[in-house]
């Protein structure tokens, strides 16, 4: 009897706590809602969009349509009475008087426990002095409640990137097709420009496996760093060279023996006049000049002296 008595009694109790107070139990909790709950409707008298906005935003959702204002901006018990208002809440505007150590940390109250921020303490944003709130509003829809779209946010700020992205050979960047987080992580990273991956090679590698190798041949500089010979976010030269082809390979391959490794002149190879140039070089300065033969620049598998070469 005694045990048949035990379920029912716990149902009862809670119950009991749920309905006691406006949801005791809910009180319990969830103390921070319970109480943000409420001096909403006082907050929506003045900021009624601000209110507005937030319920629609991630935060909002998060917190099942409780205003919150409290749990970020503090209590708004004297900023209803006082004239100074602004001073006994917790603003996140430039002009509100809290520094950007200060705004982070009232973040990271509830965030510390991210992975994505594990590095933020070490990471260049925070040591030029950015917060959270830099770049991210508790009262935003967008994905990862940014202030703005990814590339926008970004390129507000890294204006060089911008142009290069512009470039006529450029990653899909503006086209939607690649996000700078895709490659950077802007909490921190142990690499240098906040790369995701150890190296840049290994970086590029994640989309471009084909260009790992192993191969029986390696070009040295495309093993050492990819950044060698292309630039990440943009060029006036094909497929994101620094240079132009044949003048990026002749920036290591000069005088090699055997070889036509003069500098590129009207004399040599840009005149189209056999007579005038004395030899058939003029071919070697058009289409994909030194990869027409070399076509394996990356590292080749090919048998004998061809595969040496990066001919096959």
């Amino acid at each position: 009897m005694r045990n048949r008595l035990v379920p029912k009694l716990a149902v009862a109790w809670s119950l009991a706590m749920i309905t006691m107070g406006g949801g005791l139990l809910g009180q319990f909790l969830a103390p921070d809602l319970a109480q943000a709950a409420d001096p909403g409707a006082d907050c929506a008298s003045c900021h009624e969009k601000s209110v507005a906005s937030f319920k629609n935003s991630y935060h909002g959702k998060a917190w099942n349509g409780a205003n919150g204002c409290q749990s970020c901006h503090g209590s708004t018990d004297q900023h209803l009475k006082t004239e100074q208002s602004k001073k006994t809440i917790f603003s996140f505007a430039k002009d509100g008087g809290q520094s950007a150590e200060e705004m982070s940390n009232k973040c990271l109250g509830c965030h510390s426990g991210s992975k994505h921020i594990a590095l933020w303490e070490s990471s260049k944003h925070k040591s030029a002095g950015l917060s959270c709130n830099s770049c991210h509003t508790g009262h935003s829809k967008l994905p990862k409640n940014l202030k703005m779209p990814q590339t926008e946010l970004c390129f507000s700020c890294h204006k060089d990137i911008k142009a290069e992205s512009g470039k006529q050979s450029h990653h899909p960047i503006k086209e939607g097709k690649v996000s700078c987080s895709d490659c950077h992580s802007p909490h921190g990273s142990f690499s240098d420009k906040a790369l995701k991956g150890e190296s840049t090679n290994e970086l590029c590698y994640k989309c471009h496996a084909e260009k790992r190798g192993p191969f029986l041949h390696e070009h040295a500089p495309v093993a050492e760093n990819c950044l060698t010979c292309h630039n990440s976010h943009g060029s006036n030269h094909n497929k994101l060279l620094t240079q132009k082809a044949p003048n990026l390979c002749q920036s290591c391959h000069i005088g090699t023996s055997g070889h036509f490794g003069a500098p590129f002149n009207r004399s040599k190879s840009f005149d189209a006049n056999p007579a005038v140039s004395g030899t058939y070089t003029s071919q070697r300065a058009v289409s994909r000049a030194c990869l027409n033969c070399h076509a394996a620049i990356h590292g080749s598998n090919g048998p004998g002296r061809y595969g040496k070469q990066l001919a096959k």
